[in-house]
């Protein structure tokens, strides 16, 4: 059973970076196509990026292209999530997701298609 745990998140200024973890154990990411989402208060959650189990193909939601990264380590069975340039809007609570796919070159930023998800770790963006 694959378990996925979130780290990284904190305070800090608009303009300023992050970078979250997502290190995995019972079973290697190296099948998994890999999500991030986020939901801030009183919203919906919402897809942030994704990488794809082969080839390390990514996507990103529009509100985060150019500012944010996503890749793997697949020696430490880890994936992150490089923020930069961060924004006020970007506050939320942050999840990493993992759906076993172990074929693929595609990636997909909708929640119902993940089975396996972190606890969530704070980003607060503020000054």
């Amino acid at each position: 059973q694959l378990q996925v745990v979130e780290s990284g998140g904190g305070l800090v200024q608009p303009g300023g970076s992050l970078r979250l973890s997502c290190v995995a154990s019972g079973s290697t990411l190296d099948y998994y196509v890999i999500g991030w989402f986020r939901q801030a208060p009183g919203k919906e959650r919402e897809g942030v990026s994704c990488i794809s189990s082969r080839g390390g193909n990514t996507n990103y939601a529009d509100s985060v292209k150019g500012r944010f990264t996503a890749s793997r380590d697949s020696a430490k069975n880890t994936m992150y999530l490089q923020m930069n340039s961060l924004k006020p809007e970007d506050t939320a609570v942050y999840y990493c997701a993992a759906d076993y796919r172990p074929t693929t070159r595609r990636c997909d930023m909708v929640g119902m298609n993940y089975d396996y998800w972190g606890q969530g770790t704070q980003v607060t963006v503020s000054s």
